[in-house]
């Protein structure tokens, strides 16, 4: 699997004013030109998820290499805090690796944002422990009871007398989101000795550091410091997402404040193409398409 890229503030920076232009449909050796023939021109500011955010990065990198006119500005945060964005009108795109929670649609709604959801990739929960954890295969039921605290010594599912660390993502990620609905419960707590943790490489490197630890994050951030525990059987990979054996996968999302147009949705329509998510798998996750 590739390897997570540093983490935090990335992309190029934006600056001007927006100059939408028509949509049209890049490739990956050509720009983008609108109906005039005129190349694509404009700023698109993107904000959320840290799953999506190399991904993310990636494709900002990739578009703007072949139309110079478009600066594309991408930050991380959280699947909440693009949301949030979104809805204060102060971005162009939220990246989520959840889905909108209704309370979110009422609010964006009353501040006059129309939330549009568009699937641009998929990815699977990977559970990882230390390598030294003799442990290798949970049930979705026992993960479960891990994170509820109602198991906490991991003899008690066939490893060594050791008290459980459990490691989650932190309460604004929409992987935190996702992992507490699928496994956890949606109406039950994340055991309360449950270690919040910024980001995915955090979680990777506590996980390699502790060999009492578990962790879970997205395929596209899996390492060899860490192990892939099975669950009921079957590993986190893509294949096993792509032909639905794994159990902990999810869609990942981009919002808009109505249908994208002009340069956004020339952007979009980029990401959605084969080009597109080429990038998506070549970052370890799973392409729509």
């Amino acid at each position: 699997m590739k390897k997570l890229v540093a983490f935090g503030l990335i992309a190029a920076l934006a600056f001007g004013a927006l100059g939408l232009a028509g949509c049209g449909k890049t490739t990956a050796d050509s720009a983008s030109t609108d109906a005039t023939g005129s190349e694509l021109t404009g700023v698109i500011n993107v904000e959320g998820s840290d799953t999506l955010v190399n991904v993310a990065t990636a494709w900002s990198q990739t578009f703007m290499g072949t139309n110079p006119g478009v600066m594309i500005s991408v930050k991380g945060g959280g699947s909440g805090t693009g949301i949030a964005s979104l809805i204060n009108k102060t971005i162009d795109f939220a990246n989520a690796s959840r889905e909108m929670k209704q309370e979110e649609i009422d609010q964006a709604k009353a501040n006059g944002v129309n939330p549009v959801e568009y699937t641009v990739a998929r990815d699977g929960i990977a559970v990882v422990v230390n390598p030294a954890n003799g442990v290798e295969d949970l049930t979705v039921e026992q993960i479960g009871k891990i994170y509820r605290g109602e198991i906490t010594n991991w003899i008690e599912v066939g490893g060594a007398d050791k008290a459980i660390v459990i490691l989650s993502r932190d309460s604004s990620s929409g992987t935190y989101e996702y992992f507490k609905e699928a496994v956890v419960g949606k109406d039950v707590n994340y055991a309360s000795s449950a270690k919040l943790l910024p980001s995915n490489q955090a979680i990777v490197d506590e996980t390699a550091a502790n060999d009492a630890a578990i962790g879970y994050v997205g395929v596209g951030y899996l390492d060899a410091k860490v192990k892939v525990l099975k669950v009921e059987g079957v590993a986190a990979s893509i294949e096993a997402v792509l032909d639905g054996t794994y159990k902990i996968s999810r869609g990942l999302y981009m919002y808009s404040d109505g249908e994208a147009t002009g340069v956004m949705k020339a952007y979009l329509d980029w990401i959605l193409s084969v080009d597109g998510q080429k990038v998506v798998a070549d970052e370890g996750f799973v392409p729509v398409q």
